[in-house]
C-alpha cells in the first residue's frame, strides 16, 4: 500500500515538475519575446509600420486638412499684412524692403504648407535613423535552457505540497507577465498611434508657422514632432537597461527569487515606458 501511494505521489510529482519547468519557460521566453519585439516596433517609422494606414493618414491629411490649412495660411498672411501697413503710420514711413520681406515670408509660408508630410516624414526617418544604431546595443536573450538542467534538480528535491505551491505561483506569475505584456504593448503601438493622429493634422500648425503672432503653435508643433520622434530612442534605452538587468535572472539559486525578480523589472519596464513620452516632452519642451 505504502508503495503504490509512494508511485502516486511520485506521478503527480513528475506532472508538476513538467508544468513548472513549461512555465518557468513560458515566463522567461516572453521575456525575450518583449525585448525583440519592442526594440523592433519602436524602429519602425510611420510608413514603415502600417502601409494601409499611413495611406489613409497621408490622403486625409492632402485631401482634407490641407484645403483648411491654405484657408488659416491667408488669413494669418493678410492680417500680418495688414497689421505691417497700418503699424507705419498707413504707410506714411512705409519701408518698401517690408514689401519684399513679406513676400519672401509668403514663399516659405506656402513651400512648408504644400511640403509639410515630406517634412514631418523627414523628422522620423532622422529619429528611425538613430533608434536603428541605438538598437544594436540590446542583448537581452535569456538563455533559459541553460538553467533547465539545474532548475530540475531543485524541483525533484521539493516535496509534493512544496511542487503544488509553487505551481499555483508561476500561474499567477505568468498572468501578471501576460498583463504586463498588454501594458507594453499599449504603450508601444499607442505612441504610432499619436504618430498618425499628429501627422494627420500636419498642415494645420505648418499654415501658422510664418506668422508672428500664430507662429508659436507651428513651432511648438515641430517640437512635439521631434519628442514623438526621438521617444523611440528613450524607449530603446529603457528596453536596453532592462536587458542587461534581466539577463542573468534565469540563472538565480533561488527559483521564486528569480522569477519575481523578473515581474519586478518588467514592471519597472512598462512605469519608465510609460514616463518616456513626458520626458520626450520636457527635454524639447514641447507642451
Amino acid at each position: 500500500m505504502g508503495s503504490l501511494f509512494e508511485r502516486i505521489t511520485d506521478w503527480i510529482k513528475e506532472g508538476l515538475i513538467d508544468a513548472i519547468t513549461g512555465q518557468y519557460t513560458s515566463i522567461f521566453n516572453s521575456v525575450n519575446n518583449q525585448v525583440a519585439d519592442v526594440a523592433n516596433q519602436v524602429g519602425q517609422t510611420p510608413q514603415g509600420w502600417n502601409g494601409g494606414v499611413f495611406s489613409m493618414i497621408q490622403n486625409l491629411s492632402e485631401t482634407v486638412v490641407i484645403p483648411i490649412a491654405g484657408m488659416i495660411l491667408t488669413f494669418v498672411l493678410v492680417y500680418e499684412l495688414i497689421q505691417m501697413i497700418l503699424e507705419k503710420n498707413n504707410m506714411h514711413e512705409f519701408d518698401t524692403f517690408n514689401i519684399f520681406k513679406w513676400i519672401f515670408k509668403t514663399f516659405v509660408a506656402t513651400y512648408l504648407l504644400t511640403n509639410c508630410f515630406t517634412i514631418v516624414m523627414a523628422v522620423f526617418d532622422v529619429a528611425q535613423n538613430v533608434v536603428s544604431q541605438s538598437a544594436g546595443v540590446i542583448n537581452g536573450n535569456l538563455d533559459v535552457q541553460a538553467a533547465l538542467s539545474d532548475l530540475e534538480t531543485q524541483l525533484e528535491a521539493m516535496g509534493m505540497w512544496e511542487l503544488i505551491g509553487l505551481w499555483l505561483e508561476t500561474n499567477i506569475i505568468n498572468l501578471c507577465m501576460w498583463v504586463l505584456s498588454i501594458v507594453i504593448f499599449v504603450i508601444v503601438y499607442g505612441r504610432m498611434i499619436e504618430i498618425y493622429l499628429v501627422t494627420s493634422v500636419a498642415p494645420v500648425p505648418m499654415a501658422a508657422m510664418m506668422g508672428k503672432e500664430w507662429g508659436g503653435m507651428g513651432q511648438n508643433y515641430l517640437r512635439s514632432l521631434l519628442a514623438l520622434g526621438f521617444q523611440a530612442f528613450l524607449i530603446i534605452v529603457c528596453v536596453a537597461i532592462y536587458a542587461v538587468l534581466v539577463q542573468n535572472i534565469a540563472l538565480e539559486d533561488d527559483i521564486i527569487m528569480a522569477i519575481w525578480s523578473c515581474v519586478g523589472y518588467t514592471v519597472l519596464l512598462c512605469f519608465t515606458l510609460f514616463k518616456t513620452g513626458s520626458l520626450a516632452k520636457s527635454v524639447f519642451q514641447a507642451h
